[in-house]
């Protein structure tokens, strides 16, 4: 009987000839990504319209921060242990501090741009700066290894990760990587310069092992990632630099070198230092939902005006109470999904 190719040891090498795996197109490229996970996610850059982003309304988690907690030293309330702080000798107004979430939300429909609550997580009161999270790039987004671990109440930031990841996936999103190890990264410390150079800022919040692991990532996309110190006990580079159009940032100058204000230069990135009569925060930590377009704090009217007389359009909405919880708008929102313009 004359051998059976079908039983003999070279069989997988004949047929496997014929139907070769494939690398291309790339995972990133819009025909997979519908194709494999439903539509296409992430973002190009920083400042291209918004489609899809997620937030977190403040709510119950919150009421932790009680007046009995404050510290006049700081004039401030603050858990040591917890790893919390509200700038406020009372404890904060949940009704407004609600009101003014919703005031976005409500901003960023009129925008067109889809709401995603990710809500019943972990009860750290934190939780509504959803920015450190993850970071969000071209395909899907890299999970964040959250610095603060909280004490036996179980109040710190670490912890929201594992729900953050639940939340993406059952929405859909793909997970690029998740920090592990004894990396450090937090979301608001990341930013798109363009979409061939990023920036990260190293802090306390982000260590050398974290950024390496986000390195790997953004090589992969051809994006080349800038390391910046950031200065003191700074958290996030978002304290210091925030994209408000392609050839545009907002920067406050007390927090940079003098050498990225001059790489920004490079890039072709005009720097608009924030007013000095503005409070930093409100001026500074603000989101572009699209080039040159951008909801920012009421209170910043200084840096607003210098943004209108370039031809920004700026939506300003009331975010103090809020805001006396160590962040801003752009902390508060992750976007998703944004258009390349």
């Amino acid at each position: 009987m004359l051998p059976v190719l079908r039983e003999s040891s070279q069989y997988y090498h004949v047929v496997l000839k014929r139907i070769p795996p494939k690398a291309t197109p790339v995972f990133e490229e819009e025909e997979m990504q519908r194709r494999v996970w439903g539509r296409r996610w992430g973002v190009f850059n920083d400042v291209g319209r918004i489609r899809m982003i997620m937030l977190h309304r403040p709510q119950d988690e919150i009421r932790v921060m009680t007046s009995d907690k404050y510290d006049p030293s700081i004039d401030a309330l603050i858990d040591d242990e917890e790893q919390w702080y509200f700038r406020s000798d009372k404890g904060p107004d949940l009704g407004r501090m609600q009101e003014e979430h919703d005031r976005l939300a409500r901003t960023l429909r009129e925008n067109d741009v889809e709401v995603a609550y990710v809500d019943g997580g972990p009860r750290d009161p934190n939780a509504m700066f959803v920015r450190d999270n993850a970071i969000v790039v071209r395909g899907g987004a890299i999970l964040s290894r959250m610095g603060p671990v909280g004490g036996p109440f179980g109040t710190g930031r670490r912890g929201e990760e594992a729900y953050v990841t639940k939340f993406l996936a059952n929405l859909g999103m793909p997970i690029l990587h998740t920090v592990h190890g004894a990396g450090l990264l937090e979301g608001g410390s990341f930013s798109l310069l363009d979409e061939t150079h990023a920036v990260v800022g190293l802090s306390l919040r982000q260590n050398n092992e974290g950024v390496d692991q986000l390195r790997g990532v953004l090589r992969h996309q051809g994006i080349e990632l800038i390391e910046v110190p950031l200065t003191g006990y700074s958290m996030h580079i978002d304290g210091a630099l925030m994209m408000i159009d392609h050839d545009k940032a907002l920067v406050n100058v007390e927090r940079l070198p003098y050498w990225f204000l001059e790489k920004l230069a490079e890039l072709g990135i005009e720097a608009i230092p924030i007013d000095f009569r503005d409070n930093a925060v409100a001026a500074i930590n603000n989101l572009a939902i699209a080039p040159g377009k951008l909801i920012m704090d009421s209170s910043a009217n200084w840096t607003a005006d210098a943004l209108a007389t370039r031809g920004l359009t700026v939506i300003p909405i009331p975010y103090e109470e809020c805001r006396k919880h160590g962040g801003g708008i752009h902390c508060s929102t992750l976007p998703l999904i944004r258009e390349r313009d």
